[in-house]
């Protein structure tokens, strides 16, 4: 058995609660965690030590706020107001944890596939994106961590090219996985908008809406999108179903061509604004 899960952020009763609605044993099923498994929610710590405990069982990407625990434990960004990782950073064996949690896959292929935790520019092929994720995934495992993250934030540049490099490309590379919801055709990214599909700025589409783009006809499942809920298309799945926001989380089985979704409610954690 083979189940992709939406943004936990936190939320480990309710991620305990769908594991066993959906009889999921590391022995006979696999799960792939589409990003954000910390904060917001009550217990990042709880999370992190489940996922990890299931081994191979679980391939767990990295979403934004797993890149910004990072960027905190680094000392390289200051908690923001509704940060609640705090239990990560102050236990006993936190530097286990973060070691860990930067070993994680930004993107990631299984049962024809494509997963990743916010979306693609229209530019990318899947192909590409999978080669385009290793190259941040080496420097987050490398010796110059902090170094990277210093340079990881910030919105430019807006628009891919394959000639990019250095700080920039990586940058890039990041933003799209971990922060696109709305681009143009020519890839330009869009950071203010976080309402659903229908709130698109001018110009703009929800990247999986875009006309032309490489990845067409390759099924990608993602995350990030609390405001977007389900989309269960033939080639889309959108698995961020506001389990945080008085929503709920959702694991969609689909090995053997199989698309059974499983919803459990979630503890109103946290309310939008």
């Amino acid at each position: 058995m083979l189940h992709l899960i939406g943004d936990v952020q936190g939320c480990a009763q309710a991620l305990q609660r769908l594991l066993a609605e959906i009889g999921f044993s590391p022995s006979r099923g696999r799960l792939v965690m589409l990003g954000d498994l910390v904060n917001r929610g009550p217990d990042s710590l709880g999370v992190l030590k489940m996922l990890s405990g299931f081994g191979d069982a679980a391939t767990c990407l990295l979403g934004n706020h797993d890149l910004h625990l990072l960027a905190v434990a680094q000392g390289v960004r200051s908690l923001h107001k509704g940060d609640t990782f705090q239990d990560v950073l102050g236990a006993p064996e936190s530097a286990h944890w973060l070691q860990w949690l930067r070993q994680q896959p930004l993107a990631h292929t299984e049962a024809g596939w494509l997963c990743v935790h916010a979306g693609l520019v229209p530019q990318w092929t899947g192909t590409q994106t999978l080669a385009l994720a290793a190259e941040v995934q080496a420097v987050l495992r490398g010796p110059d961590l902090p170094g990277f993250l210093r340079v990881m934030y910030g919105n430019e540049p807006r628009r891919w090219a394959d000639s990019l490099q250095g700080a920039e490309r990586l940058r890039f590379i990041v933003n799209t996985l971990t922060r696109i919801r709305f681009c143009a055709a020519d890839g330009t990214l869009d950071f203010k908008t976080k309402e659903g599909a229908g709130g698109a700025p001018p110009g703009m589409q929800p990247w999986f809406e875009v006309p032309g783009r490489r990845s067409a006809g390759e099924p990608i499942a993602f995350g990030h999108w609390s405001t977007l809920g389900l989309v269960n298309r033939p080639d889309v799945l959108a698995l961020d179903t506001g389990c945080v926001w008085r929503g709920a989380l959702t694991a969609v089985r689909v090995d053997g061509g199989r698309r059974e979704v499983v919803q459990v409610d979630c503890e109103a954690a946290q309310r939008p604004g």
